[in-house]
């Protein structure tokens, strides 16, 4: 398909089992919109049958298409920025396999509700929002991420982790091509170079529904987080995020 309005991008590692009906929801809300869309599938190392049920997807629906991150380089980073560089999309929408966020409020995000942002960033923390089913000591360790962002790296958002953001083409091009990190600190590293591009992000507030299956941990990742926003600051710094020519 060449030239979507819309790219739906997820990222998959080991959702062998939330696949199907992921993708059937997103299927029911795309046979409802008067655009073209596309969705892009990349399977990063998994150890379950995530790829072969993306395959099965694929052979089902046409606007479905299935990629794999390179063998032995796992990480949700390298795996969006894959699907992002491919898509063809004129908006292209990055979007967990587990559907924390519904999928019919993806409408939200578009023009022309959303008319003049470069970037439209779910939130589970501004202004609005809700999240329904999220034990307490989940929500402080969000808080604690946040804290941490606002204090290293930006001050402007109250929740640059949720898995849903939505990109205009021109603008997913520049920031992809330069992402550098495959980690935690991926989302904080395109919001950065965003933020010293000039371009417009709105934090939209969602209604985002508690999954059980989370892997974050409190400690170990805000650790990391902390080691990939000092490795952030210091690529800004050397000039690694320099537009591609």
């Amino acid at each position: 398909m060449s030239n979507p309005f819309l790219s739906i991008v997820i990222p998959a590692h080991n959702e062998a089992s939330r696949l199907p009906p992921s993708l059937a929801q997103i299927n029911g809300f795309l046979d409802q919109q008067d655009f073209s869309a596309e969705v892009i599938i990349v399977e990063n190392g998994s150890s379950d049958r995530t790829y072969e049920v993306a395959q099965e997807a694929a052979r089902e629906s046409d606007r479905i298409r299935v990629l794999q991150s390179p063998k032995g380089i796992r990480g949700k980073g390298l795996a969006v920025k894959q699907g992002m560089l491919a898509a063809n999309g004129d908006w292209r929408f990055m979007c967990d396999a587990d559907l924390s966020m519904r999928i019919e409020d993806l409408a939200g995000f578009l023009p022309p509700q959303t008319h003049g942002y470069d970037i439209v960033i779910a939130s589970r923390e501004a202004p609005g929002a809700e999240s329904v089913g999220e034990p307490e000591y989940r929500h402080i360790m969000g808080r604690v991420a946040t804290f941490i962002i606002k204090l290293a790296a930006i001050k402007d958002y109250e929740d640059t982790q949720c898995g849903f953001k939505l990109f205009s083409a021109n603008v997913a091009e520049d920031l992809f091509r330069v992402q550098r990190m495959n980690g935690i600190g991926f989302d904080v590293e395109l919001l950065y170079i965003a933020k010293r591009r000039g371009y417009r992000v709105k934090e939209l507030p969602i209604t985002w529904y508690y999954d059980p299956y989370s892997t974050m941990r409190l400690w170990d990742d805000s650790v990391q987080l902390l080691r990939e926003i000092w490795e952030i600051r210091r690529n800004w710094r050397q000039g690694l995020y320099e537009r591609e020519q």
